[in-house]
């Protein structure tokens, strides 16, 4: 069976030569090549023969050029599957990686899990390090906030809350000095956004997902 080529890029030389020699014992995979900055690595990269790259996310103090690295290596090649290499876990970073295109984002300290990362990276099964997950999961849950808050016009949000809080149709009329009308035309469109049949169903499901 052909060996698992993969291309690294790292920047410290003792860990780079250590990682290769870890990864050279493995039976299924070779490293190819190895670069220590993003120019080295431009330079030398070439898709074809390459199975994996590991790529550092910091080529130089905490520039992140390892993700400017992996947005040019797959301009070049749209398949390439880079694994991000790194001793950084901020989130915003792990997200930033995956929006270049990353397949998975391991820490330096879990080290031990790299060469069966490599493997389900090359077999396109790359279980997301739990680490990256997590970070994925808050961003997703951010992003589905984020787009719940702007399901309402301000005005169906406050109507919402004063039917949640038990107000009246004229209750209401009263507070926001608006006509009933525009209540009624407020509560259409927003049972039609919510997909719910009523006004009480709206405010208890605009409640449970903090819309006001």
């Amino acid at each position: 069976m052909e060996p698992i080529n993969v291309f690294l890029v790292e920047d410290d030389p003792v860990w780079r030569k250590g990682l290769v020699d870890y990864l050279n014992k493995q039976p299924d995979i070779s490293v190819i090549g190895e670069a220590g900055t993003k120019e080295e690595a431009i330079a030398q990269f070439t898709p074809e023969g390459v199975d994996v790259v590991l790529m550092d996310i910091n080529l130089t103090e905490n520039n992140l050029d390892g993700i400017e690295t992996a947005v040019a290596f797959i301009g070049a090649a749209p398949d390439c599957k880079i694994i991000m290499l790194t001793s950084l876990t901020a989130e915003d970073v792990i997200v930033e990686s995956f929006s270049a295109g990353a397949v998975n984002y391991i820490s330096k300290a879990s080290f031990k899990e790299i060469p069966d990362a490599i493997r389900a990276a090359h077999l396109w099964q790359s279980a997301i390090h739990p680490t990256a997950a997590a970070a994925l999961r808050n961003e997703f849950l951010r992003m589905k906030n984020e787009e719940n808050q702007k399901l309402l016009s301000p005005a169906e949000k406050e109507i919402l809350q004063l039917i949640h809080q038990g107000h009246t149709q004229t209750q209401i009329e009263q507070s926001l000095h608006i006509t009933k009308r525009t209540i009624k035309n407020h509560i259409n469109r927003i049972l039609k956004k919510m997909g719910v049949k009523t006004s009480k169903e709206a405010a208890a499901k605009a409640s449970q997902k903090k819309l006001f």
